[in-house]
């Protein structure tokens, strides 16, 4: 595999912050974008540029989990090239406007809906692929072509190099999409012998996902339009639409393709190819992706000697990065929460992909350290598609309300923004939001009836009228409950930002329901029926997907998700030794599951700590608050050379939309925070010798590992700007406002230098 391509530019000169110094580091280069593309992953290695509206790139395979992002790297044959793509999510959709070139006669017909190939597909070897930063290349070995890809926002810009034939082509495939979703409508336009525009209308895991295109291609082009109904293994009757493209070529003749895409109209796909890629040239779109992706990745420098440990941990940035995806077009036209065209304003971006039960963790907190800006962009959405659409979406996705998940997290954004002084949006507005967000009121939401009782549960019907969720009255009612307890600690802060302190006392004690779901005698938290009675039989190891008392998780996971009174939960184990052995058993506990449909989610193991997947992710750092350090530290260690590696199955579940690099980038730098909404971070162990965060304002914030060397995981001091710390937290102010910290690490388990009896 060439994970990584030499690329004759000019050296990126970066300025770095506080400095007149120039850095010629090549941060991109350090960058493998299948990292996750294999195991259970569900990244992809299509060129884009951050946050970018479009997403081209190769689709290998159709059907299965391990379909979502439409690439996996087990495959041997590419169906074409797609434009928009989701990455590392663990559910499919998109997949719009293929495009595959072809040399010779053009099949096309026969499709067979119980296979992962098209009739058309071309096998490939990794040994002819390169994927960097912005740049894509494969040959495809049943045309001779080689295809490359790159893009800017809102346009990709092909490259085909193909061999002498009389009967070279494209084929643009309107009916494909990963994983077979309903086509309600589609739509080519022929406007002249070297451009094409069209629409689609899907129906999936976005209900209504209507996509416009313009395409440009260097090469005028005879043509023909191919529509037929045929009917699958199912007895389902299918649409087909194709626009069959022909031309002659010369040997080694390349064939430019310019491809716009727009949620308004295709007007808009037009005029965002024509602003953004006016020429055709590939190299400068290329370098400028690459450019763009250098400057995202300079803002955290690492010192390591260890090759694998850069690529990992900038490939984890990049992840950080792919999306929420831009969804304004150039001209600031965007379509809303409410599937209606709005005239916004291209300098205020609207986003869409926000996996928010996912990313509240780890990314977030992660942005509000190197691009607070950024991260208010994001939020500024949120509140708006709030607005048009009636509530804080939960997994939007292309303006559509999917109620995918639970939780109301778009409050724990809020919160933190707040907290940490950076909220530049109307702090009113947002607290009504957020009020919206956790009251069971079903009016004036404007989603698909279907879509509505996942939107919004009656699990919060009954957490405010009854103070717990029944689990014989909706599902995943203990993790509901515990996701919402803490929502409404968020929201408690924010009513006080709005000096609302009935509200604020009110979500106050909404936020201690998580003592309601402890069962003293199994030591778990446990579903509780409208009697009041446990839930049996109970078993802490079982799991049934998404219908059982827990979500994507069982007892084992769950039961630490109190992220907002950690102290409390101390207490309801009763104090810090029960506490910390009930911790242990977690991660020395027998790793087997049980369950006729044990959720796929539940990997990367360590006992019975799922890494995995999110709910794990802050249990790590419960030690610091039990006066146990060392087990944090020791733990993170593991986490990181057990759960990370440079290679395609380098993830051990899925990326969800960059949490899963967030975390391991928070941690690498030596800190992470367990309740977003609280401005501190639990330090664990740095993992590089030293680090420097490039932060807004010319400031920086050093962490520097001394005596740093694998078997040196724990930390025998810390210092702080000349200060030793006396607990192992850090808050945000002292992160932001720059200086250094150093860690003297040893290779004894120590309680911040006081040896510790293990």
């Amino acid at each position: 595999m060439n994970k990584f391509l030499f690329m004759p530019l000019l050296a990126f000169a970066l300025c770095a912050c506080n400095t007149n110094e120039i850095t010629e580091t090549d941060y991109a280069d350090m960058v493998n974008p299948f990292i996750g593309t294999g195991g259970h992953g569900h990244t992809f290695p299509g060129p884009v540029v951050p946050n970018g509206m479009i997403q081209p790139g190769p689709d290998t395979r159709i059907d299965g989990w391990d379909a979502c992002s439409g690439y996996y790297y087990e495959d041997t044959s590419i169906n074409g090239f797609s434009h928009t793509h989701v990455s590392g999510t663990g559910c499919a959709d998109y997949g719009d406007v293929l495009i595959m070139p072809t040399v010779g006669e053009q099949t096309y017909s026969n499709q067979d809906f119980t296979s992962q190939t098209l009739p058309y597909a071309s096998s490939f070897s990794h040994e002819n692929e390169v994927a960097v930063p912005g740049y894509y290349s494969v040959i495809l070995d049943r045309y001779a072509v080689k295809a490359e890809l790159s893009a800017t926002k809102r346009a990709a810009i092909h490259r085909y190099t193909f061999p002498e034939s009389s009967e070279s082509g494209f084929i643009v495939d309107m009916d494909y999409s990963i994983q077979r979703q309903d086509n309600l409508d589609m739509h080519i336009d022929v406007l002249s012998d070297t451009e094409l525009c069209g629409y689609k209308i899907t129906k999936y895991w976005a209900f209504d996902q209507k996509i416009c295109f313009y395409a440009k291609f260097s090469k005028p082009f005879s043509y023909e339009i191919y529509t037929d109904t045929v009917t699958d293994h199912k007895g389902k009757k299918q649409p087909l639409y194709k626009a069959l493209l022909k031309f002659e070529t010369k040997k080694d003749d390349q064939v430019f393709v310019k491809v716009g895409v727009s949620a308004v109209d295709v007007d808009g796909a037009r005029k965002n190819v024509e602003a953004e890629i006016p020429e055709w040239n590939f190299e400068k779109v290329r370098q400028d992706a690459y450019q763009a992706w250098n400057e995202y990745l300079s803002k955290i420098n690492i010192t390591t000697a260890n090759a694998d440990a850069k690529t990992i941990f900038y490939s984890a940035l990049y992840h950080t990065a792919i999306s929420p995806n831009l969804f304004t077009d150039v001209d600031g036209r965007y379509l809303g929460m409410d599937l209606e065209i709005h005239q916004g304003n291209p300098e205020k971006p609207v986003y869409t992909i926000f996996s928010l039960w996912d990313t509240f963790r780890a990314l977030h907190p992660l942005l509000s350290i190197i691009d607070p800006d950024l991260n208010n962009e994001f939020i500024a959405s949120l509140l708006l598609k709030h607005k048009e659409g009636g509530v804080f979406p939960m997994w939007d996705l292309a303006s559509n309300y999917t109620g995918t998940m639970i939780g109301y997290h778009a409050v724990s954004l809020i919160a933190d923004a707040y907290t940490k002084g950076y909220a530049n949006f109307d702090m009113k507005e947002a607290y009504e939001a957020c009020l919206r967000a956790a009251e069971y009121d079903t009016t004036g939401i404007k989603c698909p009836a279907p879509v509505l009782p996942f939107l919004m549960p009656s699990a919060k019907y009954y957490k405010n009228k009854l103070g717990y969720v029944p689990c014989d009255k909706d599902h995943e009612s203990v993790a509901k409950a515990l996701e919402y307890a803490y929502n409404d600690y968020c929201i408690s802060i924010i009513a006080e930002a709005n000096n609302d302190f009935k509200n604020a006392e009110k979500y106050k004690e909404f936020s201690k329901a998580y003592q309601i779901y402890f069962d003293p005698t199994t030591r778990f938290m446990r579903g509780l029926d409208s009697k009041g009675k446990w839930r049996t039989p109970f078993s802490p190891r079982a799991s049934n997907h998404r219908n059982d008392d827990y979500c994507e998780g069982t007892a084992w996971q769950w039961t630490w998700f109190v992220p907002h009174d950690v102290d409390g939960l101390i207490e309801l184990m009763g104090g810090k030794v029960r506490f910390t052995e009930k911790l242990d058993s977690l991660f020395t506990a027998d790793s087997s599951l049980e369950g006729d449909l044990v959720s796929a989610d539940i990997t990367g193991l360590i006992g019975q700590y799922a890494h995995g997947n999110e709910p794990s992710h802050h249990i790590i750092h419960l030690y610091n608050y039990a006066d146990q350090p060392w087990k944090t530290q020791e733990l993170v260690d593991s986490v990181f050379h057990s759960q990370y590696h440079n290679a395609p199955d380098g993830l051990s579940g899925n990326e969800d939309c960059g949490q899963m690099s967030a975390w391991y980038i928070m941690n690498s730098i030596g800190f992470y925070q367990v309740c977003p909404g609280k401005p501190v971070y639990s330090i664990g162990r740095p993992l590089f010798d030293e680090v420097i965060i490039n932060l807004p304002n010319n400031k920086k914030f050093t962490v520097k590992a001394i005596n740093n060397r694998r078997e040196n995981k724990y930390i025998e001091k810390a210092v702080l700007n000349g200060v030793a710390l006396e607990k192992p937290f850090i808050n945000h102010k002292d992160i932001m406002k720059g200086g250094v910290i150093e860690f003297t690490m040893t290779d004894k388990p120590t309680k911040w230098g006081v040896i510790a009896e293990k």
